[in-house]
């Protein structure tokens, strides 16, 4: 996620302060990625020092509060964000994904129960599908008509599809080490292998 560009996207309706800016963008995402505001901060520093963003000077009522600085976008900040989104979100360098890392690890490290691995993040994540799903239902994000209401339900549909498609996977990676597990015990002299995503009893070694 770049705070960069969000807070310059948000800068473009208006001078605000670093606590409004948090404010605003939890507002529209639902606080699912939360800040904190001394990351508003340091982004904001670090915007003004690329000539993205500038303190509205005092005669512009910008300075003497007990809020610290009020800042204004620069035509280069307007610039940044417009090059943003109108640049594709790059997908050539995906994100670290942990359960990927964590499944891709458990298959492959003797002794780790993989059923178990996958049978408790599918209950974790259906929990959450379940979560999401009852934001979508109710709250602002049901029948949204504020453009903040309307970005969270966006945000909300992302999560549940997300989710959705978890579980497809978990499915997918459980089907398919059963069946490798089939394969190998067919082979002729090889011994039955045990179903790798069946989770053992507690207690047991595999």
């Amino acid at each position: 996620m770049s705070v960069k560009q969000a807070l310059l996207a948000l800068l473009e309706q208006g001078p605000m302060y670093g606590y409004q800016l948090r404010a605003e963008f939890e507002q529209r995402t639902g606080a699912t990625w939360p800040l904190n505001i001394g990351q508003v901060y340091t982004t904001l520093t670090r915007l003004e020092r690329d000539g993205f963003v500038e303190a509205v000077p005092e005669e512009d009522g910008g300075a003497g509060t007990s809020h610290g600085a009020i800042y204004r976008v620069t035509d280069a900040g307007r610039g940044e964000v417009a090059a943003w989104f109108t640049t594709p979100v790059e997908r050539t360098q995906p994100p670290r994904d942990e359960l990927a890392i964590k499944l891709a690890l458990a298959v492959t490290v003797p002794g780790v129960d993989v059923g178990r691995v996958i049978q408790q993040q599918r209950t974790a994540t259906m929990a959450a599908l379940q979560d999401y799903t009852r934001l979508k239902r109710g709250g602002r994000a049901a029948a949204p008509v504020e453009p903040g209401d309307m970005a969270w339900s966006l945000v909300l549909d992302s999560l549940v599809f997300a989710a959705e498609a978890e579980v497809r996977w978990l499915d997918h990676c459980e089907a398919r080490l059963r069946r490798a597990a089939l394969e190998r015990s067919s082979q002729p002299g090889t011994a039955p292998v045990a179903d790798p995503a069946a989770p053992r009893p507690e207690g047991s070694v595999r």
